[in-house]
């Protein structure tokens, strides 16, 4: 599969609202991928962590799949979908699938985590997955939670290979590895931020965009911090990503997507805050918290 160049901009990788009974609810699901894309996002990640697609059952993944690429497809946007494993085999066969889905544009892999395999073990993963899947794939390095930190050298390496689009990257900072990674990435290989609250340097380091959770709140300054680094305007975007990134913090507070649920429950845009389990809901001073940073980032 041959590499297609990422949307810049923000992608948002949507919760998975439940009712108050526990179930997935759709018909929020809809009304909430819409007014994210009306709202300036460019583009929707399904089933991804933040979905908290473990605890999802496979025919809860395909409603949710169908639901999102319908939305998607009507406002024209791209759709990116989580798939794959620390299995290397089934990886391919979720990749594979895809096909199904004419609306993804790309799938987003996580790195193998718990096996913790080298360097070049990550490299023969991403090598079988990239020949084998019918969309360009989005490396999602995120080293706190799959053991794994990859050099700059092994992630351009992994930038280089045919059907490999770009990176998710959520190192939980900036490091000299990703000064070396900014300073000289593969031609097409696109760098989406995915710590929230790093978003901005990131953006100001040359990154195309992020994979934000924060994004459900405030997805329109997201979009102009986007803009704004991109165009130079430096001042804006440095006084505007100060703001989100006090927002993201409150936001991650307790485990994603915890607050973030509570937040939109208290505004009224999901039926229930409910998570499930081994996820608890977020406590109301983390809530009220996320609801203060947000109500700040008014004019």
């Amino acid at each position: 599969m041959g590499r297609s160049k990422l949307s810049s901009g923000v992608h948002v990788p949507l919760i998975t609202p439940f009712t108050v009974s526990g179930e997935v609810d759709v018909t929020s699901l809809e009304t909430l991928a819409h007014e994210l894309l009306a709202g300036g996002a460019a583009g929707l990640v399904a089933l991804g962590t933040t979905a908290e697609v473990a605890t999802l059952t496979a025919d809860e993944k395909a409603r949710i799949v169908d639901v999102v690429a319908g939305v998607c497809r009507e406002h024209g946007a791209p759709l990116m979908i989580g798939a794959g494993s620390n299995d290397t085999a089934a990886s391919v066969e979720a990749l594979v699938a895809l096909k199904a889905v004419p609306e993804a544009v790309a799938a987003l892999t996580l790195v193998p985590y718990f096996t913790r395999p080298s360097e070049a073990g990550v490299i023969a993963h991403f090598t079988e997955l990239a020949a084998a899947s019918p969309v360009p794939i989005v490396i999602y390095h995120i080293p706190y939670r799959t053991g794994q930190d990859l050099s700059a050298s092994a992630l351009r390496r992994l930038g280089r290979l045919p059907g490999i689009a770009g990176v998710k990257y959520a190192t939980g900072g900036i490091t000299s590895e990703t000064v070396e990674l900014m300073a000289d990435l593969p031609d097409g290989f696109a760098v989406m931020a995915g710590d929230d609250a790093f978003f901005s340097p990131l953006l100001a380091m040359g990154a195309h965009g992020g994979i934000l959770a924060s994004a459900h709140l405030a997805v329109g300054s997201f979009a102009e911090l986007v803009r704004a680094w991109h165009s130079g305007d430096a001042v804006t975007a440095a006084a505007l990503g100060h703001r989100l990134s006090r927002l993201s913090a409150a936001l991650f507070t307790e485990p994603n997507p915890a607050v973030v649920k509570g937040v939109l429950h208290a505004q009224g845009r999901i039926p229930s805050a409910g998570l499930r389990l081994p996820l608890l809901p977020a406590g109301p001073e983390a809530v009220a918290g996320a609801l203060s940073a947000f109500e700040a980032l008014a004019p």
